[in-house]
């Protein structure tokens, strides 16, 4: 067995047919992302790795498949399948093989587009979000400075009015796909000290051909070696005040909202990783013989894969019945504390899952180029962005009145 012909991944086919989750249209969608990763992505995903990003003609590939605007309203380019389609082809780009890297930077359209599909405008969909989703652009999402993470409200990046344009000054870091994008959706601060700091944070869409915009470095990373990672500056930027994504000031609560179906995707992320890996060990463990027998055959091998089954079912069951409950009408500002508990669940179960197979395989799993010694470090990174576990940890008890 090789990586790029590992075992046959879960389809979730077995589902009862009332499961909406075993809809056609679903099932579909879950066998063409398998099919896109294994002719597009698997053959060459070690040189991306390499390289350090994928290139352009990938994102156009994907969205001629659909994949890329899957869960986005169909009025924006989309394909209307919602939450759902949207952990259905995380789930099923990773459980295939697709490398985290790759899948960050391939759909940086998830962070990038939705505050611009929830503001409304139709101009800036068309200009923006609906060649995004075709593949045409490439869009990142700048919100993280050097001096701050999570804390949204503190960040400096800041956007003066001259006439008609805002002229922004400040630096960004960690931005996905801020290599290769060709617009930013970028957090900015436009509000005056005298204003509580979630009132002054506006969103303004940036164009990177635009004079002032650099790139001050590529950054390198434990993992998701395919996904470009880039650490930006802003030097009297002038940018047309039709630019602003919603109204001036009000940028705090489109991000909070983005946020949210971030942290999805990222529990599918880790959902879909947890069971490649899970796959991988079951297969390697039937092969691989040691001391006459197969080391499937030993019952401590055998409670560590239920083991490892277990955590993997119990965070995916739990990320889709938080999904469910939002299809089913509740609103994702409702399900906080759900969707916290939702990506900090699939993380734990992700690392574990990933640390056990590892072990499994031995030295084998510990050489580079290995897959599971890929997906060990891929996973790490899940714990940390779209919202470190222990800052969701906080944001859920405050939700839950915990908080003095």
């Amino acid at each position: 067995m090789t990586p790029a012909t590992g075992p046959a991944p879960h389809d979730g086919t077995a589902a009862p047919e009332h499961d909406p989750w075993a809809s056609g249209e679903l099932v579909a969608l879950r066998a063409s992302t398998t099919t896109f990763v294994e002719r597009e992505v698997l053959g060459h995903q070690d040189d991306w790795e390499r390289d350090g990003l994928i290139p352009r003609a990938l994102h156009a590939t994907a969205g001629r498949a659909g994949l890329i605007g899957a869960s986005f309203p169909e009025h924006a380019g989309g394909g209307g399948g919602g939450a759902r389609a949207l952990v259905t082809v995380t789930e099923a780009f990773h459980e295939a093989g697709g490398a985290g890297g790759v899948y960050a930077s391939l759909f940086t359209a998830g962070i990038a587009c939705p505050h611009i599909v929830t503001a409304g405008d139709p101009d800036q969909i068309a200009r923006w979000v609906t060649p995004t989703l075709a593949g045409e652009q490439i869009g990142a999402l700048a919100v993280t400075e050097p001096d701050g993470g999570s804390d949204v409200g503190r960040l400096r990046t800041r956007a003066r009015r001259e006439g008609d344009e805002l002229v922004v000054d400040g630096a960004k870091t960690y931005i996905t796909s801020g290599v290769r994008a060709d617009f930013l959706t970028t957090a900015v601060r436009t509000g005056g000290e005298d204003r509580p700091r979630s009132l002054g944070i506006s969103l303004l869409v940036i164009d990177t051909s635009s004079p002032g915009v650099t790139v001050t470095r590529r950054l390198d990373k434990l993992g998701w070696h395919a996904s470009d990672t880039a650490e930006l500056a802003f030097t009297g930027v002038r940018v047309p005040a039709e630019n602003l994504v919603g109204p001036e000031h009000a940028g705090f609560a489109l991000i909070g909202s983005a946020f949210l179906t971030e942290r999805i995707a990222m529990a599918a992320q880790a959902c879909g990783q947890a069971r490649r890996c899970l796959d991988l060990a079951i297969a390697w463990c039937r092969e691989r013989t040691t001391f006459g027998e197969p080391l499937i055959a030993r019952q401590r091998v055998q409670a560590t894969l239920v083991e490892m089954t277990r955590r993997t079912e119990v965070a995916r069951t739990y990320t889709r019945a938080v999904v469910d409950r939002h299809e089913r009408g509740e609103p994702l500002e409702d399900l906080v504390p759900a969707v916290c508990f939702a990506k900090n669940t699939a993380t734990a179960a992700a690392e574990h899952v990933a640390h056990e197979a590892l072990q499994l395989f031995g030295g084998a799993g510990y050489m580079r180029g290995s897959e599971i010694e890929r997906q060990y470090r891929d996973v790490r990174i899940l714990g940390i962005g779209g919202g470190a576990v222990e800052v969701l940890d906080q944001l859920a008890a405050a939700r839950m009145g915990l908080v003095p």
